[in-house]
């Protein structure tokens, strides 16, 4: 696309866990890439987005939430969240509305006050809010940072979603574009798989175990007829006890994470899956750099 104002460029959503990043992202891109759940940290790579318009190309870094590292996982999660502020044109800090700023949140203010870029707060889930409250909101964190922008958003619902991308390209260089028109992420599909699997784990278990699993996937094959795929994964947890817990009586929790993860893969793949699911326990393999690697997440920059 050869246009003299055609705009391209990198932008990063950074927050506390669970601020709504994920969905934000998704509902921005129009479909699925990032994983969500009401549980923290369910994003553990750097997934890389694209958004393509008319006016240009935004290519999103979607960060691990920064938070306080518990174990070698967590460091490497906060590692990869704040060097991303060092990589982008443009960051996108989500908050929540609320005129309680914690800890966390000042902990990214002060990161944001060093960086170079515009930054631009996007205020989410304004519509679990009084609609008059709002700006008190917005008032408290405009004392915290220089924001080129304040933005009151509801991912969830759509709501003035089409301010946050006209706002990044206000502040995007012009450029040709980085990805053809179709391209929507650089995750490789095995990875999407297993995490659209780590997904329905995270929302079908209970509170105690989610950030102890990681997904393998196995082998994904797609039959000779082009009709099938077929997928073998394997959900690895921390402790037996939890392995018990993730397959359930009679194997019922592994099959009812199998089925909705099934039909998830089915849908982006747009083709039939047949999914079989395993569990394996690998103790501590949060804090064993072997095994985080083995898992997909890249430490070889850090």
């Amino acid at each position: 696309m050869e246009n003299a104002k055609f705009k391209s460029g990198f932008a990063t959503l950074i927050g506390r866990p669970n601020v709504g990043k994920s969905t934000l992202m998704n509902h921005l891109i129009g479909q699925k890439i990032a994983i969500t759940s009401n549980k923290p940290q369910t994003t553990r790579n750097r997934i890389q987005t694209v958004y393509t318009c008319p006016e240009g190309q935004i290519v999103f870094l979607d960060t691990p939430g920064i938070h306080k590292a518990k174990n070698k996982l967590g460091e490497y999660m906060v590692t990869v969240a704040e060097r991303t502020l060092s990589e982008v044109d443009v960051i996108l800090w989500l908050v929540e509305p609320s005129t309680f700023i914690g800890k966390g949140e000042q902990h990214i203010a002060a990161q944001l006050q060093r960086a170079k870029v515009p930054v631009i707060l996007v205020m989410n889930k304004i519509d679990t809010v009084k609609k008059e409250d709002v700006p008190r909101y917005l008032d408290a964190y405009r004392q915290l940072c220089d924001f080129a922008e304040m933005i009151p958003v509801s991912a969830l619902r759509g709501k003035n979603l089409t301010a946050v991308t006209d706002a990044i390209l206000k502040y995007l260089p012009y450029g040709p574009q980085f990805y053809d028109e179709e391209t929507v992420t650089d995750q490789p599909q095995r990875q999407i798989v297993a995490e659209l699997i780590r997904e329905k784990a995270l929302r079908c278990l209970d509170e105690e175990i989610p950030h102890g699993i990681a997904v393998a996937i196995d082998r994904m094959r797609e039959r000779p007829d082009g009709q099938i795929m077929d997928v073998d994964a394997t959900i690895i947890c921390e402790r037996d006890s939890h392995k018990g817990i993730v397959i359930g009586k009679g194997g019922a929790m592994l099959r009812r994470i199998g089925s909705q993860a099934r039909r998830e893969i089915e849908n982006m793949l747009e083709m039939k899956v047949n999914l079989q699911l395993w569990v394996k326990v690998k103790k501590d393999w949060r804090d064993s750099d072997f095994m985080i690697k083995n898992f997909g997440y890249n430490k070889k920059e850090l």
